[in-house]
């Protein structure tokens, strides 16, 4: 990476115990070159693990009292990979992090998530956890297949090509993938738009109704014009999300 360049920040979402730290150490081995300098932090609440030691560089990202990421960017680092913690709810650390990461002299890389399959068929309600998940992700990496019917991933995988999610799906084999280049280019399919440099606006009437910006009347009665708010991110009055993620942490050892 040239001295002018922003390191690359990739997040990883998953439930603990998905097997994403030895999914991310295949892709350090065999999707970065000799030049790269990765580094990886990990949540302040994750046990630590034996693959910890195949990992560069660790440090861990804490909470502060206002649910804000406190996080010390790993110095000289070209790839950096922000692990979230796999016990809490995916859609407050993408908020966090989207804060956090536009106050870091980096780019975003790409959002990953390690689907462990066998949690998910033998736990249905999480299937809305990691559908959030992919929401936010680029790639959806299929992980801890083993055991899982066939006609269950197939279904799982269909859902999501109804809904023309552009997230890449990948198999995940034995800890290893068969691309890691291809995983780690830093090219958007996210169905978010959290993190994109220009965002939809919409224009509210006086009536509530919405249109887009480019379709505002001109010289009439003045309109507001909104930020488009990620459906996920969506409050109701009472400050709660409007769409509520099963809590992961019930159904893990």
């Amino acid at each position: 990476m040239a001295s002018d360049e922003k390191p690359l920040v990739y997040l990883i979402l998953g439930a603990a115990g998905s097997g994403r730290r030895t999914v991310v150490a295949d892709l350090i081995d065999g999707g970065l070159g000799e030049g790269d300098r990765p580094a990886v932090l990990l949540s302040a609440d994750e046990a630590p693990a034996e693959i910890d030691a195949k990992l560069p560089n660790v440090t861990r990202w804490t909470w502060t009292l206002a649910q804000s990421i406190e996080a010390t960017l790993p110095p000289e680092a070209t790839h950096v990979f922000f692990f979230t913690d796999g016990r809490r709810d995916p859609v407050d650390q993408v908020e966090a992090f989207k804060n956090w990461v536009e106050l870091q002299p980096v780019e975003l890389g790409r959002v990953l998530c390690v689907i462990n399959c066998q949690l998910v068929e033998k736990n249905p309600p999480l299937r809305a956890w990691y559908e959030a998940c992919v929401h936010f992700s680029d790639v959806a990496l299929l992980n801890r297949r083993e055991g899982v019917e066939n006609k269950w991933l197939s279904d799982f995988r269909a859902f999501f090509d109804d809904q023309y999610v552009p997230c890449l799906f990948e198999f995940v084999k034995a800890g290893r993938l068969k691309n890691p280049a291809l995983i780690l280019d830093p090219q958007a399919r996210r169905m978010t738009h959290i993190f994109d440099d220009e965002l939809e606006w919409l224009v509210v009437d006086e009536e509530g109704e919405e249109e887009k910006e480019e379709d505002a009347p001109e010289g009439e009665e003045e309109v507001e014009v909104t930020r488009e708010e990620d459906p996920y991110f969506a409050r109701d009055a009472a400050g709660r999300r409007v769409k509520r993620l099963p809590d992961v942490a019930q159904y893990l050892a």
